[in-house]
C-alpha cells in the first residue's frame, strides 16, 4: 500500500511521472576559504592591534581581520590564509626599480607575484588584493630622479608596466584557485594623504598622477571579472583622523572604512563600478 501511494504521488494529474524539485542551495552556509594578498596593510599596520606574519590574529584591527570576522558572522565556516608581507610591492619590475634608484626593498619582502601568488591555496574561494601603496612611492621617487624633462611620460610608462603585472598576478591567482571570487581595492589619491602634507605642490601633483594611474589599472580589472572596491572616491579616506601617526597607514577608523567598502563585494559578490569623475582624483593641478 505504501509503494502504491508513492507511485501515485510521483505522477502528475495526466499520469506523467514527475521528479521533486531539488532545493536551491543556500550559499550563505557553505564553507569558504579567504586569502588576502597585500603588504603591511594586510596585517593592519597602523592600527591599535597589528598582526604578525601569516597569523590568524583574531583580535586584529586591520581590514583583512575585520572582513574575516564579518565572513564568520552567523557561524559560517571560514578558512583563512593571510599572505601579506610588509614592504612588498606588486612585481619584480617595481622591486628592481626601487633598487636602481637607491630605495631597495628588503629581499624578505619581495613582491606579490613571486612571494605571495604561488602560495594561494587551491581551496581558496575568496581573495582580496590591495596593491600599489609601496609601488606608488617607488614610482614617484623614480620619476623625480629619472624622469628628466618629461616625468609625466616616465610615470605613464611605469603605470602601463604595473598594469600588465597586475593582470599577471590575477592570472596566477586564477591558475591556482580557478573558481575564487577576486576583489581588488584601488588606491586613494596618495597625494592628498597626510604623509605628503608638507611636500611641494609639484611632488603632490606627480604623486597624484601615479596614484590615479595605478587605480585606473585596478579599475580596468572589472573587464576580467574582478570586483573592484573604490577607495579613491571615498571622502572619509582623506580625513587625517583616519590615519596612523605616520600619515601613510590607516588607523582603526581608516581600516574600518576599507572593510565596510570591501565587504559587499567579498561576501555577496556585489559592487558598484568605480567612479572616473570624482573630485578626489584631481585634488592637485
Amino acid at each position: 500500500m505504501v509503494a502504491l501511494l508513492a507511485s501515485i504521488t510521483a505522477c502528475s494529474k495526466g499520469g506523467t511521472p514527475t521528479s521533486p524539485t531539488p532545493p536551491t542551495p543556500d550559499t550563505r552556509t557553505q564553507a569558504i576559504f579567504y586569502t588576502a594578498i597585500g603588504a603591511s596593510d594586510g596585517l593592519g599596520v597602523g592600527s591599535s592591534s597589528a598582526c604578525f606574519l601569516f597569523s590568524e590574529c583574531p583580535d586584529g584591527k586591520g581590514y583583512v581581520q575585520i572582513l574575516l570576522a564579518r565572513l564568520r558572522d552567523g557561524g559560517r565556516t571560514v578558512g583563512h590564509s593571510n599572505l601579506s608581507i610588509p614592504g612588498s610591492v606588486l612585481s619584480k619590475a617595481v622591486f628592481d626599480l626601487a633598487a636602481s634608484v637607491g630605495r631597495p626593498i628588503d629581499q624578505l619582502a619581495g613582491n606579490f607575484i613571486e612571494r605571495e601568488a604561488p602560495f594561494v591555496r587551491p581551496e581558496t574561494t575568496h581573495v582580496t588584493i590591495f596593491a600599489g601603496g609601496n609601488d606608488a612611492n617607488t614610482i614617484a621617487f623614480a620619476a623625480r630622479s629619472r624622469g628628466g624633462s618629461d616625468p609625466t611620460a616616465y610615470v605613464n610608462d611605469q603605470v602601463r608596466q604595473w598594469g600588465t603585472d597586475l593582470e599577471d598576478l590575477v592570472a596566477r591567482i586564477r591558475s591556482r584557485a580557478p573558481n575564487a571570487r577576486i576583489v581588488a581595492l584601488n588606491l586613494p589619491n596618495l597625494a592628498a594623504s597626510p604623509y605628503l602634507a608638507g611636500n611641494p605642490p609639484s611632488e603632490k601633483s606627480l604623486m597624484q598622477r601615479v596614484a590615479v594611474g595605478l587605480s585606473d589599472r585596478v579599475n580596468a580589472l572589472t573587464s576580467r571579472n574582478v570586483l573592484v572596491v573604490d577607495l579613491m572616491c571615498d571622502a572619509r579616506l582623506y580625513l587625517s583622523s583616519n590615519y596612523a601617526a605616520d600619515g601613510f597607514h590607516p588607523n582603526d577608523g581608516g581600516y574600518a572604512v576599507f572593510a565596510e567598502l570591501a565587504l559587499p563585494a567579498l561576501r555577496d559578490g556585489t559592487s558598484r563600478a568605480p567612479s572616473t569623475t570624482c573630485a578626489q582624483r584631481t585634488v592637485f593641478p
